[in-house]
């Protein structure tokens, strides 16, 4: 054999490893496609239910209000049977759908934690119902973002794909999920790129695949569910350069606020996890009663937040009622997410950057009226600053505000609230809430 057929035989056989290389790849963006196309039904149908259940809820609390306190025992029992259904669900069937489940996927990614989505699969969906359902101020897209990255396991087992390839399948199941909670394909993308930076294994196809399953998913969503902006309020066309410097007074301030959720979601999971059985019982019919009877005198204190958005938004309320709301929907927050039922953290900080903001914008507004021409202006920010401050991923928060509420010229005034806040709650010791939460979980594996 001549030297000339032998460097032809080794550049046939390199360029054909070339080709079965990119064969495999475009069929991991077929699959890619799939997980968003399974992702956006399944939380599709999420959505349609859970608004089915505050519906009802709503108008069971509302009847209660307008007919005396003796009407309370039905609202009351509603909401106690959904948490403790919910919490039975997650402790004796599948513990890792507690919470948001965020930090369970990233510790799946790192390869120190196991997606059981035979288990996880129909406890986090129905467990998930039953706990937002109920009143607790939790959000949807926790159990989404989870739902959607136990799907991309369920296709690459399945499929019977390599281990190599569930870093993949299962980011792009998260972003999937993200994206079908708030109708915010880009802000799904960019929070498996920028929270989940240090476990996502970034590749030309991984990203092309995370693209694919977002835009999927959120294509499907709108579809079945509707493509209107999830927070329907004001479009501001420009913002006065003379008064930027607000948005970094503001980005200090939830620095503090994120800073000081943090610790007190922690305290509150230490609180729960630690009652013996009789005290977690009594515990959950406590609150079960006090969040029934809490959104019977004021709705917009409970549940996910989007009713309190909205309100805030429209109305305006004074300094003090605002004030209230944002005290009262915090600690209300916490002691949700710390009962251990599944849900997220998103909605919830939403609804208090919002009303934070808010609050910050109307002060302003009566110290300095030539600066601000609207205080909604610092709710819009104050959704990405509370976002920066507590999960640590600022262009997350920028791209989730500017998606959500289709203000995209606020984009610069976002981008100097998200970096102060994060930047500084940095430097104040703040560690992401989802890393903290996974070493939590670490710690106590080790020590069952």
């Amino acid at each position: 054999m001549n030297l000339s057929s032998i460097i032809t035989g080794k550049s046939w056989r390199s360029d054909q490893r070339f080709i079965d290389a990119d064969t495999k790849n475009f069929r991991l963006i077929f699959f890619a496609f799939l997980i968003g196309l399974i992702a956006g039904v399944v939380s599709s149908v999420f959505r349609l239910t859970l608004a089915f259940l505050d519906s009802y809820r709503e108008g069971l609390f509302a009847t209660a209000s307008h007919s005396g306190f003796s009407t309370y025992v039905f609202p009351v029992l509603f909401s106690i049977t959904g948490i403790g259904v919910s919490l039975f669900l997650v402790k004796f069937f599948a513990p890792e759908a507690s919470g948001s489940g965020i930090h369970e996927i990233e510790g799946a990614l790192d390869e120190i934690r196991n997606l059981r989505w035979k288990r996880v699969l129909p406890v986090k969906f129905i467990a998930s119902l039953f706990a937002l359902g109920s009143g607790l101020l939790l959000g949807r897209e926790g159990p989404t973002i989870q739902i959607g990255a136990n799907l991309g396991k369920m296709i690459k087992d399945i499929f019977r794909h390599p281990d190599d390839h569930t870093n993949l399948f299962v980011s792009a199941g998260a972003a999937a999920g993200l994206a079908s909670a708030f109708n915010a394909p880009l802000a799904g993308i960019i929070f498996v790129i920028e929270e989940m930076h240090g476990h996502f294994r970034y590749t030309f196809f991984s990203l092309a695949s995370i693209m694919v399953a977002s835009g999927t998913a959120d294509f499907v969503v709108r579809a079945l569910v509707g493509a209107d902006p999830v927070i329907q309020m004001t479009i501001f066309t420009k913002s006065d350069l003379s008064g930027i410097w607000l948005f970094i007074v503001l980005g200090l301030l939830f620095s503090l606020v994120g800073y000081l959720f943090n610790k007190l979601l922690i305290v509150s999971l230490d609180f729960f996890g630690n009652l013996k059985r009789t005290n977690l019982v009594l515990s959950i019919i406590i609150i079960g009663a006090g969040i029934a009877i809490i959104g019977i005198v004021n709705p917009k204190m409970i549940s996910g937040g989007y009713n309190t958005i909205r309100s805030v938004l429209d109305h305006n309320g004074t300094v003090q009622i605002l004030a209230l709301l944002f005290f009262g929907r915090l600690l209300l927050t916490i002691l949700s997410y710390g009962t251990g039922v599944p849900g997220g953290i998103f909605a919830p900080l939403l609804a208090l950057g919002v009303t934070f903001g808010m609050l910050f914008g109307n002060v302003a507004q009566h110290y300095l009226p030539e600066l601000v021409s609207h205080p909604g202006i610092f709710a819009i920010a104050g959704m990405a600053g509370i976002f920066a401050s507590t999960v640590r991923a600022p262009l997350t928060g920028v791209v989730l505000a500017v998606e959500m509420t289709s203000n995209y010229e606020m984009i610069l005034p976002l981008i100097i609230t998200t970096v102060t806040a994060s930047a500084v709650t940095a430097q104040l010791g703040n560690q992401p809430i989802y890393t903290t939460l996974l070493k939590r979980s670490q710690e106590k594996i080790k020590s069952s």
